[in-house]
C-alpha cells in the first residue's frame, strides 16, 4: 500500500492479522471480531506510546542479542493488551512471542499484497 493509506485501512489490516493469528494459535483466545478491532486499537496505542520507551530502556540488551530482545518487548506489549482487554487471553509468554511474530508477519504480507 502507499504511504497515504488511511487509518481505517491500517485498522482493518491489523484486525485481520490479529484475528488470523489468534485463530491459528491454540494458546490465544479472542472472543469476537469486534474484540479483535479493540485489540488492534490498543496494540496500536501501546506500540506508539510504551514500546518506544521500552526499546530505549533496553537498548543495550537489544544490541547484545542482535535485536532478538525486541520479541520479548513485543510479548510484554501483548501481555499488557491481554491484561486490559477482557476478550483476549494469551496463555503464556512463548505464545505471546509467537502471537506477536505472526501478527507482524501477516500484517507485512497484507501490506505487500496491497501494493500490487
Amino acid at each position: 500500500m502507499n504511504r497515504n493509506q488511511s487509518l481505517i485501512t491500517r485498522l482493518i489490516i491489523s484486525s485481520l492479522a490479529i484475528f488470523i493469528s489468534g485463530w491459528i494459535l491454540p494458546g490465544v483466545q479472542i472472543d469476537s471480531f469486534i474484540t479483535t478491532i479493540g485489540i488492534a486499537i490498543v496494540l496500536g496505542l501501546l506500540n506508539a506510546t510504551i514500546k518506544p520507551l521500552l526499546v530505549f530502556i533496553t537498548l543495550p540488551v537489544t544490541f547484545l542479542t542482535l535485536g532478538l530482545f525486541l520479541l520479548v518487548i513485543n510479548a510484554i506489549i501483548i501481555g499488557l493488551a491481554d491484561h486490559w482487554i477482557s476478550g483476549l487471553h494469551v496463555s503464556s509468554t512463548w505464545t505471546a512471542i509467537l502471537f506477536s511474530f505472526l501478527i507482524s508477519t501477516f500484517t507485512s504480507w497484507m501490506y505487500k499484497w496491497g501494493d500490487r
